[in-house]
């Protein structure tokens, strides 16, 4: 085999892939669902990731196949660290680091054991997992707690109001206004499966996901595109 079909074949073999990765030119997922995912969605709000990364640590939690990561990398983070429990997406994330040429350590584990790193980051990026967990809340109160230093860019799929209702600091017992109309902060639970994924679990409105970020010690610095927040610690 020449070089670009023995990396075709490499490709296919670890497919199908969410994240669409131009290798040495090859497309890890041409026909995406999405379009040109996630690069399309990156040119929304990169402008927020420091251009010049020199000198930071970075962790990507749930790196699918390495598209934040090796971004960190290339604009020059000293170290790069990224996680994901499922190992097909850990395997094609190496083989996107090794064709980039990308120092990025890899490590198979939960967002619920990121305190087993035991070291905070400059960065963090967790984009694309938190509607993914049974647990939500905890995983935002660890990455909190834990790993995040200074710096989170976060994302999560929502669905619902765009408009955010005020929150009193609190209310009567009697009081049900908190519980009425699309603009108070909900989560909607999914039993079954949403969009063909069973791991779809909650999936917030607006006032819901900015409302979860702020009670787990997150402040919202900037929200470039309708699901997407860079926060602060």
């Amino acid at each position: 085999m020449n070089g670009d079909s023995d990396l075709r074949a490499r490709i296919d073999a670890l497919g199908p892939w969410f994240h669409n990765l131009r290798l040495n030119g090859v497309q890890t997922a041409p026909d995406h669902f999405l379009g040109d995912y996630p690069s399309f969605k990156w040119q929304g709000f990169q402008h927020v990731v420091p251009a010049d990364m020199t000198g930071m640590t970075v962790l990507d939690i749930g790196c699918n196949a390495g598209f934040y990561a090796l971004e960190a990398a290339r604009r020059g983070a000293d170290r790069v660290v990224a996680i994901d429990s499922d190992p097909r997406y850990l395997a094609q994330a190496r083989l996107a680091a090794e064709v980039a040429g990308a120092r990025v350590q890899f490590h198979q584990m939960s967002v619920y054991d990121v305190a087993d790193l035991a070291e905070r980051f400059d960065f963090v990026i967790f984009m694309g997992v938190l509607y993914h967990l049974r647990h939500p809340l905890l995983a935002l109160d660890l990455i909190h707690d834990h790993v995040a230093g200074d710096r989170m860019l976060f994302q999560s799929m929502q669905r619902g109001s765009d408009r955010v209702a005020a929150q009193q600091a609190d209310y009567d017992f009697d009081d049900w206004s908190p519980f009425q109309g699309p603009d108070v902060p909900l989560f909607y639970f999914l039993e079954h499966s949403y969009a063909g994924d069973p791991t779809n679990w909650f999936v917030p409105n607006r006032a819901g996901i900015e409302a979860m970020l702020r009670s787990a010690g997150f402040r919202i610095l900037e929200h470039p595109e309708r699901e997407v927040y860079l926060c602060g610690v």
